[in-house]
Order: structure tokens, then C-alpha cells, then sequence
């Protein structure tokens, strides 16, 4: 289990994704920088032990609505060979010392745990507390057989970020949250499998949306 430490971050990490977001081509906002707020997400462990995963969820009050982003994090002690386009910044830790922080859909760790919670063989795990698993994230898989440990590209649309797998099944992330309707959130059709969680609105009002939808391939 990931150990969360009480320390501090230089720059903290609103503050890289708050420079970061507006680069992405999902980003919602304006032309002026958002006004980034914490307002939930989840963990998942490294078997290895070595990266951080993190699933930040940030509400920004920039624009004319409340905008919720998605935004998966990885956490390493060195930089990631070949992942320069996916770096959003570095940061000093106050206990592990500099970190590099990598959007997690392009970071093979993330990917690889990421596909194991959909299966079930991954435990989603609070996001400010050590060797708590977050109750509030389900997820599912209606198909027979293992998903795969990685994925062949994520690419970056409009849309959010599609994860594509062997046999042509794809994995979309929504970057961009919606509320569920009634709270509870439901699979769109065709889908087999989907990760979801809560986050908070600014009036503290607790909140369920889809955070990633599997598709099948050509051949399911």
C-alpha cells in the first residue's frame, strides 16, 4: 500500500495543472487561467512500489459554469524515458525530495493499474489516507477473459483521452465530468465495463460521475 505523507509540495499540484490544462485539447475553460479547486478523486498502488498514481479531480470557476477535469497523475523520483510530451511539471517533495509529475494516461504504470481496477483486480484507494480503500469508486467488467496490461497509444481529443487495446477494445477517459443523472451514474450502450467516483462541488455537495468507459473490440 502507497504511504501518504503530510508534507509539503513546491509547487503544489494545482498549481502545475492549473498551468497545465489550458494546453489540453479537452481543456473547457476561457482564455484566462483557471481558478482550480481540490474536489475529490482516488488512488491506486504501484505493485512495484516506485510511482505515484494518482485521479485528481479539480473543479474550476473560471468561466460562466462549474467545469469538473479529470485529471490522472503519475509521481516518479526520475523522468519517464520517451514520455517528454506527457510531462505537465516537476515539484519538490518535502520527504522524497523532486518529483516528476506525468499525465498518467501516458504512463505504462498507470495504464496497467488503471485496466486492473476495471477487471477487479485493483482496489481504488482514498486519496488523503494510507491503506484505506475508497468505497465510493466502482467499477465493471461484463466480458469473459483478461483485459490487457497496456495499451497501444492514448490520444488526446476534444472528447477527453482514448485508450486503445489489443483487439481494437478502447478505454475512454472522460476528462471533462458530468454529473450522473439521479446520482448514479450508467453505462452509455455498448459499453462493458467502467470505472466511477464522487467529488465535491464548492457548496460541498457530493457528486457521482463516469470516469471511464470500456468499449469492446470489432471481434467481442
Amino acid at each position: 500500500m502507497s504511504v501518504i505523507h503530510r508534507t509539503t509540495l513546491k509547487p503544489t499540484k494545482l498549481e502545475l495543472v492549473t498551468a497545465w490544462l489550458p494546453t489540453r485539447p479537452w481543456y473547457a475553460g476561457g482564455p484566462g487561467e483557471p481558478e482550480l479547486s481540490k474536489a475529490g478523486g482516488f488512488r491506486l498502488d504501484d505493485p512495484q512500489g516506485e510511482v505515484g498514481i494518482e485521479f485528481l479531480v479539480a473543479t474550476d470557476t473560471s468561466g460562466t459554469h462549474l467545469t469538473a477535469y479529470l485529471v490522472p497523475l503519475t509521481y516518479r523520483g526520475a523522468p519517464l524515458q520517451g514520455a517528454e510530451h506527457a510531462l505537465v511539471g516537476t515539484m519538490e517533495h518535502g520527504v522524497l525530495g523532486p518529483r516528476w509529475a506525468y499525465d498518467g494516461c501516458h504512463d505504462p504504470v498507470l495504464v496497467a493499474q488503471l485496466l486492473a481496477l476495471v477487471e477487479g483486480g485493483a482496489q481504488a484507494q482514498a486519496q488523503s489516507l494510507s491503506d484505506t480503500p475508497d468505497l465510493d469508486v466502482t467499477r465493471s467488467y461484463a466480458q469473459d477473459g483478461p483485459l490487457p496490461s497496456t495499451a497501444l497509444t492514448a490520444v488526446d481529443d476534444e472528447a477527453g483521452t482514448e485508450l486503445s487495446l489489443p483487439q481494437g477494445a478502447t478505454l475512454r477517459l472522460h476528462r471533462v465530468l458530468r454529473p450522473a443523472p439521479d446520482g448514479e451514474p450508467s453505462l452509455p450502450p455498448g459499453a462493458i465495463g467502467h470505472v466511477a467516483g464522487s467529488w465535491r462541488t464548492p457548496d460541498d455537495a457530493k457528486t457521482q460521475s463516469l470516469f471511464a468507459v470500456l468499449y469492446p473490440g470489432a471481434s467481442a
